[in-house]
């Protein structure tokens, strides 16, 4: 274990993980399908370090795999969109993503992108698919807080692909203690384009969106519960965004009668 987190130090090591990941990933992100990305200006000035993006989350592993794709873009200066993937030659590498340890030993594919920088932590509320409780691990806190010293780190506060779950309280510890810049971004499409875990195509043709906002303004003394809230707000999976999706559902139902 520890040589394998000594190769994920390694630039040359996680850019050819990255090359390979994204050859095998592109077709279906942007030939199979039609993505749309809104939002990467946000994405030009950010500091090196500390900065943490939270998501809403639709499939275990094409969401996280299509942010490297865009932040490889972006490094390339290539906003909004992804073109040809001439950016895997050079990709951007100085990424994290938190991912459950029990979903990166799927197959090949995953264990690879495992390498590619995965910081793998046990759930606190799930575990070989049934409902537990237990305390957050404590090398799972130090493993993430050292990563956002030094790099950016991708999460999903809600830790399932269920849509307007409630957000665990863990991502706002992470920002309570770190005080990183905080990136909210919106996807959707992913889960009618995907299966769940997000590695072979369920319908091909769908849009793809990603939504990159400006930084949140937190206030790190808060709560933690009122930063929690502000964040699923941010990423548009609060309580007011589902009753926002039920009157507008309502609405089209209405106007077709």
């Amino acid at each position: 274990m520890r040589v394998l987190d000594y190769l994920k130090q390694i630039r040359i090591f996680r850019s050819i993980i990255y090359g390979i990941v994204g050859l095998f990933t592109y077709p279906g992100l942007a030939l199979f399908n039609q993505m749309k990305i809104e939002g990467t200006e946000h994405l030009e000035d950010l500091p090196k370090q500390n900065v943490l993006f939270v998501s809403n989350h639709q499939t275990y592993f094409a969401d996280v795999i299509t942010f490297v794709h865009i932040f490889c873009a972006v490094k390339w200066r290539k906003f909004n969109r992804l073109g040809i993937p001439y950016y895997l030659l050079n990709p951007f590498t100085n990424v994290y993503f938190i991912a459950a340890e029990e979903t990166m030993n799927d197959n090949w594919l995953t264990k690879l992108f495992k390498l590619g920088g995965a910081l793998t932590v046990k759930r606190t509320w799930r575990a070989e698919g049934k409902d537990v409780e237990r305390q957050r691990d404590v090398v799972d806190t130090q493993k993430i807080d050292k990563a956002l010293a030094k790099s950016w780190v991708i999460t999903f506060p809600q830790g399932t692909t269920k849509p307007f779950a409630p957000g665990r309280k863990g991502t706002a510890h992470i920002i309570k203690n770190n005080h990183p810049v905080v990136i909210p971004v919106v996807i959707n499409g992913f889960w009618r384009a995907f299966t769940k875990k997000g590695l072979t195509y369920k319908k091909v043709g769908t849009p793809l969106t990603i939504r990159f906002k400006a930084p949140l303004v937190i206030d790190y003394t808060a709560s933690v519960e009122q930063i929690l809230d502000q964040v699923m707000d941010a990423i548009e999976q609060s309580k007011d965004y589902m009753l926002k999706g039920k009157h507008h559902a309502m609405k089209l139902v209405e106007n077709k009668a």
